[in-house]
C-alpha cells in the first residue's frame, strides 16, 4: 500500500487557498469596519448641515465632508458585498476540499474505500484496537471467476456485480469494520475483534461466503460468483503488524483458497509463503526453461494386447531443471498453463519428438497429450502441421489426445480443429475418457479414431466391481462405434487378467516399463531391431552421455 496520505498535495494547495482567501477577508473586512467609523465620526454634521439647509437656515455642508460621506456609504456597501462573496469563497473552497478527500480516498464504483485509504485506517484501527486490548482481522476477498462475467456479459454487468457484492459484505461487517476495494474484484475487510473470540472471525468469513454466491439480478441476466477468503490477525506470530503485513498475508492465504477449489477461506500460516516462493522460483524457473530447451520428450511403451508386440509410443514431458532434477509434468504443465508458455513448451517438445520418431520403424506411432489452452488457439492445427511438415514426418504416424474436459470450452472451434486434422491424416484421441461429460451424441458427431480410457479406472479394476462394470461398458461402447481403445496404467498382471476379459485393447503402463528418455528409447528400439538409423541413434546416446559427463564434471 502506499505511505502517501490520501489526497495529501490537493488538501495542501486547497489549505494555502484558503489561508490566502482568509487573510484578504480580514482586510476586507477592516476596511468596512473603518469606512463606517469614519462615516459615523463625519455623518452627524453633514446630515444636520444638509437638513437644516433645506429648511431653509443655515448653511450648506461642507463639500469635502459631504464627498467624504457618499464615498464612506459606497464603500461600506462594496465592502460588505466583497466581504459575502469572499466568505462564500470560502465555504465553497472547503466543500471542494472535502469532495476532494472523499475522491481520493474511496472507490468511485463501490463507495468503500480504495486501496490508497485502506493502510491509513488499517493501521489506526489497529492502534485504536490495541489501546482497547483487541486485535484487528484483515480479510482479503477475491471473486472467483469474476472475468468470465466481463467476458460473456459485459462490463456493465461486471459492475453491477462489484456494487452488489460490496453492498452485501458492508451489511455483515460488525461495528467498527471497514470495507475497501483493493484491485478490480478484490476487496478487503478490516475488522477488530476480541484476542480470544476467533471464532468470531470465522463465523464472518463463512458469512460472506455464503452471501456473495447468492444470484444477483441484471436486467434479463442471473449473475453468479463466489469469493475465495484470505484471513490473517494483526498480532498473527505473536508480533504486531502493519496495514501491509496483514494484506500480504491475507493475500496468501487467498491465493491458497484459490488453489483448493476456491469459495472458500483459509487462515494465513507461515508455511504458505514458503510454498508461494516456491511456486514463484518454478515460475521463473519455467520460463528460462522453455527458453533454454530444459523440457525434453520421454516416451512410454504402447503394446498390442492381443499379439504382445510394440506399436507406438506415447511422448511425456519431462522438465530437466539444472536445480530440482527430473521434474514430472504434473507440477509445471499447470504452472505452464497458468502462466501462458504451454503452447510454447508443447511445440518444441513435439518438434524434437517428432525429429526422435523419424529413426524409428515406419510401423511404430507416436502419440502426444494436447493442453486444453492449445485448443483454444484457432492457428493450432496449422502450427501442428508445419511442425510435421518442417521434420518431414508422415501425419500418418502421428496420433494426438485430446482430454474430454476440453470439448465443453468450445466444441465448435474443437470439431474445426479436429476435423482439419484428420484431412491431413492425423488420428485423434479421446484422452481420459469416462471423467468428463461427453455424450454419445459428441462422439459421434466428433470424428475421433480412439477412445483412452482413464488410468483411476484401470489401476482399481482387481476387486472393484465398479471399475469392472465401467471398463467392460467402454470396451462396447468402442467396439459399437468402431472405436479402437486404448486402455493406460497397466501396472501388473492382475490388472492384464481383468483386462483380457472385457476385449481387445492397445494398453500402456509400469508393467512394460516406466517413460524413457530419447537416448534409452532408442536403444531398445536398436535392441528388437526397430530402428531405421542405429548410428544416429547411437551418436545421440554418445551425446547424450557426454552431456551428462560434463555436467558431473562441474
Amino acid at each position: 500500500m502506499s505511505k502517501e496520505q490520501p489526497g495529501a498535495a490537493d488538501s495542501v494547495s486547497v489549505d494555502s487557498a484558503i489561508a490566502r482567501t482568509a487573510r484578504r477577508d480580514v482586510v476586507t473586512l477592516g476596511t468596512v469596519v473603518a469606512a463606517m467609523v469614519l462615516l459615523i465620526s463625519t455623518g452627524s454634521s453633514v446630515v444636520d448641515n444638509a437638513i437644516a439647509s433645506l429648511e431653509g437656515h443655515g448653511t450648506q455642508p461642507d463639500n469635502l465632508l459631504a464627498t467624504t460621506f457618499l464615498l464612506n456609504i459606497a464603500l461600506i456597501v462594496f465592502g460588505w458585498r466583497r466581504y459575502k462573496d469572499l466568505v462564500g469563497e470560502v465555504k465553497e473552497r472547503r466543500n471542494a476540499e472535502e469532495q476532494a478527500r472523499i475522491l481520493a480516498e474511496t472507490d468511485p464504483l463501490t463507495g468503500c474505500l480504495n486501496r490508497r485509504s485502506a493502510g491509513p485506517v488499517t493501521d489506526r484501527l489497529i492502534a485504536e484496537a490495541s489501546a482497547r486490548g483487541e486485535v484487528v482481522a484483515f480479510l482479503m476477498l477475491d471473486l472467483d471467476n469474476f472475468k468470465q462475467v466481463n467476458d460473456l456479459h459485459g462490463h456493465a454487468a461486471g459492475d453491477a456485480l462489484l456494487k452488489e457484492a460490496s453492498r452485501r459484505i458492508a451489511r455483515r461487517l460488525p461495528n467498527g469494520g471497514q470495507l475497501a476495494r483493493i484491485g478490480g474484484d478484490e476487496f478487503a475487510c478490516i475488522v477488530p475483534f476480541t484476542a480470544s473470540q476467533q471464532e468470531t472471525v470465522e463465523r464472518l468469513a463463512e458469512d460472506l461466503i455464503k452471501v456473495v454466491a447468492e444470484p444477483v439480478s441484471f436486467g434479463d441476466l442471473t449473475l453468479e460468483t463466489t469469493i475465495s477468503v484470505g484471513v490473517t490477525r494483526s498480532d498473527s506470530d505473536g508480533d504486531r503488524h502493519s496495514a501491509q503485513d496483514l494484506l500480504h498475508m491475507a493475500d496468501i492465504a487467498m491465493y491458497q483458497a484459490k488453489k483448493n477449489g476456491r469459495n472458500r477461506h483459509f487462515w494465513f500460516e507461515a508455511s504458505m509463503e514458503s510454498e508461494l516462493r516456491f511456486r514463484s522460483e518454478l515460475e521463473t524457473g519455467i520460463r528460462r526453461g522453455v527458453a533454454t530447451g530444459e523440457f525434453v520428450p520421454y516416451y512410454e511403451k504402447q503394446i498390442d494386447l492381443a499379439t504382445g508386440d510394440l506399436v507406438g509410443f506415447e511422448m511425456l514431458a519431462r522438465w530437466n531443471s539444472p536445480t530440482l532434477g527430473v521434474i514430472s509434468p504434473d507440477l509445471f504443465i499447470p504452472i505452464a498453463e497458468e502462466i501462458g508458455v504451454i503452447a510454447q513448451l508443447s511445440e518444441s517438445l513435439i518438434a524434437k519428438a517428432l525429429i526422435d520418431a523419424k529413426t524409428w520403424d515406419p510401423q511404430l506411432t507416436l502419440s502426444v497429450n494436447i493442453s486444453p489452452v492449445q485448443l483454444r488457439d484457432p492457428w493450432f492445427a496449422q502450427k501442428l502441421l508445419k511442425l510435421l511438415v518442417e521434420a518431414n514426418f508422415p501425419p500418418s504416424r502421428f496420433e494426438i489426445e485430446i482430454t474430454e474436459s476440453s470439448l465443453h470450452e468450445n466444441i465448435g472451434l474443437v470439431r474445426s480443429m479436429i476435423t482439419s486434422l484428420k484431412n491431413q491424416g492425423i488420428r485423434v484421441s479421446l484422452d481420459d475418457f469416462g471423467t468428463g461429460y461427453s455424450s454419445l451424441s459428441q462422439l459421434r458427431s466428433l470424428p475421433f479414431d480412439r477412445i483412452k480410457i482413464d488410468r483411476s479406472f484401470v489401476t482399481t479394476l482387481p476387486g472393484n466391481k465398479e471399475s469392472a462394470t465401467i471398463v467392460k461398458s467402454i470396451a462396447a461402447l468402442g467396439k459399437g462405434l468402431g472405436l479402437p481403445i486404448t486402455v493406460e496404467g497397466v501396472e501388473n498382471e492382475e490388472v492384464l487378467r481383468e483386462l483380457n476379459r472385457f476385449g481387445t485393447f492397445k494398453v500402456q503402463g509400469y508393467l512394460y516399463g516406466h517413460p524413457e528418455p530419447a537416448d534409452r528409447t532408442a536403444e531398445e528400439l536398436a535392441q528388437l531391431n526397430l530402428l531405421l538409423d542405429v548410428s544416429a541413434a547411437c551418436a545421440s546416446k554418445d551425446e547424450g552421455d557426454e552431456d551428462n559427463a560434463i555436467r558431473a564434471a562441474g
